[in-house]
Parts: C-alpha cells; structure tokens; sequence
C-alpha cells in the first residue's frame, strides 16, 4: 500500500504541473494572454484549496480507499476535459476538476503513506509533490518535442496512468478503519494557537517568497521564455521548471536531519540568490543562467518549505495541529496564486519583463527579511 500511495500522489502531481509546458500551446491555439494564463491557474489553486479545508480531513472517517477512489476518477476526468478543451472556459473548467482531485487526493494518499510506514512516512510526504512535479513537466515537454500531437498525448498518457490505477486499488488493502463524525469533518476549520502566532509571522515572508516562486513558475514561467527571452521551444520551459521542483525534493531529501533554523536560514540565504541568478539570466537571455538561477532557487524552496513545517508544526498540541496545518496551507496557497495572478494583470500595463524583475524583487526582499528575523531571534 505504500507504493501504491506513493505511485498516486506522484501520479496527481505529475497531473497538474504536466499542463504548464503545454501553455505555450494554448495561447496559440486559443489566443490567451498572460492574464487568462493566470486566471486558469488561480482557479486550480482555489479549487485545490477548497477541497483541502472541507474533504481534507474526510478519510480519517470514511477511510482511504473511497477517497483515493474519487481522486483518480477526478483526475480521469479532468484529463478528459483537458483533451477536449477547445475555449479558455473548458479549460478554466478542466483546471477546476484537477484543483478538486489534487485537494482530495493529496490528503488521503498522504495519510496512506504514513499508516503503511511510520519510519519512511514523513520523508516520502515532503518529496512527492515535488517529484511529482518534476515528472509531470518533463514528460509534457518530452511529448511535447516528440509527439505528433501533445494537447492530446500528454493526457491519453496520464489517463491510461491513471485507469492502471484505479484498477489496482482494488487490490489494496484499507490502511484505516471507519469510524463516526465525516459530516461534520467536512466543516473548514483553521486556526493558529496563540503559541505559535510569533513563529508563524516570523516564518510569514518566507513561505510566502517561497510559495510565490512556486506560482509564478508554474504559470508564467514558460511565457516569460517565450516571449521576453525569445525560446520558442516548450522543452525548454519544461525543463526550468522541472529544474526547480527537482532540486527542491532532493534537498528535502539530502537535509532532512538538519533542525529547522538552519533550514530557514539556508533556504531563505539561497532562495535570495537563485531568483537573483535567475533575474540576471533573463535579462541577459542567458538560458543556462536562467536554468541555474532556478536549480538554485528550488535548494531554497525546498529547505524552506521543510524548515518552515519542522519550526511550527511543534508548537501546537496534537489537538490544534489540523488547524494550524489548514492555516499554513491557507497562506501557502494564497501566497501561491494571487501574486501571479496580479502579474498576469501587470503584463499589458508594465510588459512581461518588467513583472518578471519585480516580482523577483520582491521574492528577494521577503527572503532577506525572513532572513534577518531568524538571526535577530536567535541572538
């Protein structure tokens, strides 16, 4: 059951950065800008994030199996909807599903692992979604480049996937009994014990740096390569962001023993700096520098991602901890679609170089801030 949970969350994952590579190819075919670029993603991120705060909690009570069910077939159908979308709102609408099912799945299938393998649990957790990720662009771009006809093969590939498994879940055994109260887990509950509110806020810049990278990679990354470094080629957006997400599990990976301060301060420090390599390739249409800027700014993705879950996770009781995880998630995600979305907005007033510079600038100003904060606390 651990491999299996693991294989579908990585499956999910891989699901719904697999579209990012392919945006090139829907603004052509559908004459989107920027802004609708990005309006498509904030949609997947509110719907991911509604599910998480109603049905996140929902297999603790239901048990696995029925939830991982219906995360793969919303993830079935929103590949159906995506092969099939001929209109921004078909897409919008395909994005939709996928937030629902990353929302769903992610949770059960996380719980899987951890009911399966107490000792390996919390380490393949912290690198699934990334390598998921990694997977999803890469092999979209690999299509991409090789296949006669990608907004079709990139989700026939991910439908198939996703039929095998359903298919094998039927063999799986239930990791988690029933037990009463699912009605009543689906009211959205979030809050931050009084505890923990000076390491949040200390922690706030951070995560929010962090999790904006994640956004802006994710929607307008391929659109900056195309249109502001000239790279006409979608391989090679797949390949910056996979570069990212990449180095971001294997220091999650490689550090894992590290205590949470020296993470904060390692990933804030080299967040700083990869947005900064980044930002200098893009204005020197350098791509190496650019893919360089990104495997570095991924370490402090990573490093921070984990340092900031190890630092405030402890300060709560095992009762305030789903609500303090659904606060973390709440301002991770906001911090993950709306800054994009407000770039989308910026690209027809400023243009598209221009955001990329500020939007960095800011990634960068929130990292040395959040790195200033935790030196401060410990002297």
């Amino acid at each position: 059951m651990t491999l299996f949970s693991f294989a579908g969350a990585m499956l999910i994952a891989a699901s719904s950065s697999a579209v990012t590579p392919l945006y090139r190819l829907y603004q052509a075919s559908m004459h989107l800008t920027p802004f609708w670029i990005t309006i498509v993603f904030a949609v997947y991120v509110a719907s991911l994030l509604a599910a998480l705060l109603t049905v996140g909690r929902l297999s603790d009570y239901v048990g696995r199996r029925p939830v991982i069910l219906a995360a793969l077939l919303l993830n079935a159908a929103a590949m159906i909807l995506f092969a099939e979308a001929r209109d921004v709102w078909q897409l919008i609408l395909a994005r939709a599903v996928q937030g629902l099912c990353v929302g769903v799945g992610t949770t059960a299938l996380g719980a899987a692992i951890l009911d399966t393998n107490r000792v390996r649990g919390p380490l393949l957790n912290s690198v699934t979604t990334f390598l998921g990720m990694t997977v999803g662009a890469l092999g979209a771009a690999a299509l991409i480049a090789f296949a006669p006809d990608p907004l079709h093969s990139v989700y026939q590939v991910l439908l198939s996937l996703t039929a095998l498994m359903i298919a094998l879940l039927w063999a799986m055994p239930e990791s988690s009994g029933r037990k009463s109260g699912a009605m009543a887990s689906l009211r959205p509950h979030f809050g931050v014990p009084a505890q923990s509110r000076s390491v949040l806020i200390r922690l706030t810049p951070a995560n929010m740096a962090a999790w904006a990278l994640g956004g802006f990679y994710l929607s307008l990354m391929p659109t900056v390569l195309a249109t502001a470094m000239g790279v006409g080629s979608p391989w090679i957006g797949g390949v910056v962001v996979s570069a990212l997400m990449l180095t971001a599990a294997l220091t999650v990976a490689a550090l894992r023993d590290w205590p949470a301060r020296r993470l904060v301060l390692a990933g804030t420090g080299t967040l700083a700096l990869g947005v900064a390599v980044s930002l200098w390739g893009i204005g020197q249409h350098q791509v190496a520098a650019l893919l360089g800027g990104s495997a570095i700014a991924g370490a402090g993705f990573g490093s921070t991602f984990s340092g900031t879950l190890r630092a405030l996770l402890p300060t709560a009781g095992p009762h305030e901890r789903a609500g303090l995880l659904s606060a973390y998630y709440l301002q991770s995600y906001l911090a993950f679609s709306l800054p994009a979305v407000a770039a989308g907005i910026s690209v027809p007033l400023i243009g598209l170089s221009t955001v990329a510079y500020l939007y960095g600038s800011v990634i960068v100003l929130l990292a040395v801030i959040s790195l200033v904060a935790s030196l401060r606390t410990n002297r």
